[in-house]
This record gives C-alpha cells, structure tokens and sequence, in this order.
C-alpha cells in the first residue's frame, strides 16, 4: 500500500528543546486515513504471528496499541512510567542523555504465555522500549517485536535493540 506517511507528520523545530526536531504524530491522529494505514501497516507484518498481547508504550503508543489490539484479538497492555498504576507492579529502569527513568507495567497483565508485541509512536534511542522488553522477559515471556510509526536510526535504537525486530514505517536519516 502506498501512502505518503511523510506528509502527514508535523515536523516542529526547537521542542522540546533547542536543535531538536520533534516530529509529531498528533497530526496522524486528525487525519483517519492517516490513522488507518498507521494500524494496518504497523499490523501487517505479525499478523500471521502468534503475538498474544500488545505492551503499549506511555502514552502515545497507547493511541496505536489500542486499535493494534483490536485487531490482533489480544489483550492491551499498559507501558507506563513509574508511580502511574495501582495495584503490583514490576519495574525497569533504563538510561536517558542525563540520568535514568523506569516503566512499569502490571504483574497480572504479564501473566501467561506468548509473545508479546511492544507499540510506541516513535523509537529513538530505543531505551524505553529495550526497558519493556525486560519487563516482558523477566516474566518468562518472549518480544514478537517492537511496531513503530517512526524510527530515527541516526540515534542508537538499533545496536541497542538489536535482539529484537523491529518495525517502523517511516524513518528519517538526521534532525
């Protein structure tokens, strides 16, 4: 199917911070046909895999996991940063540009067997989701994969998430 994804990204200079491109998903969202080729593209290439669960990542890859789910006929399950969900959790830290942060997902969501497909919007340095994956594995499950709208391989998501497949649809070179 060809789309032109490209256009569709809103490309936002100096945000968060001055020289970084923040490329901006929301305007995917505004646009349904957008949206809709996102799902089925981000969907495709595991359909005929025995993924049995979507670990959606805080918080726009909520926005994809969600209809992902849908789709597959798996469980949703939430990626959120620390302190964001009630009741036992298991937690994985990983390394920022300056410091650490951690995720955190349900010990009951992780529960049972099968892959499990990891979903986030964008994959950059490829922290968080590497930190997911642990969580995954540690509870005796395996990574189907990682879908992502957008890569950016200019940062170092691909040696560090090298054990793993990973997915996106649009890749851009540098910021």
């Amino acid at each position: 199917m060809s789309f032109d994804l490209d256009s569709r990204i809103r490309k936002v200079p100096d945000h968060p911070k001055p020289g970084i491109l923040f490329y901006d998903i929301t305007s995917i969202l505004m646009d349904p046909a957008a949206l809709e080729y996102c799902v089925t593209e981000l969907v495709r290439p595991f359909r005929d895999e025995p993924v049995s669960g979507i670990a959606a990542i805080e918080s726009r890859g909520f926005l994809f996991g969600a209809p992902i789910a849908l789709r597959l006929g798996v469980p949703l399950m939430l990626v959120r940063k620390a302190g964001k969900l009630p009741g036992k959790t298991v937690s994985a830290s990983y390394e920022l540009e300056y410091g650490t942060d951690s995720v955190e997902m349900h010990v009951s969501d992780l529960e049972g067997d099968g892959p499990v497909l990891i979903v986030d919007d964008l994959v950059a340095t490829g922290g968080t989701a590497e930190a997911t994956a642990a969580l995954i594995e540690r509870a005796g499950r395996s990574v189907a994969g990682i879908a992502c709208v957008v890569g950016l391989p200019f940062l170092p998501y691909a040696e560090r998430l090298k054990k793993h497949r990973v997915h996106t649809l649009i890749t851009y070179e540098s910021e």
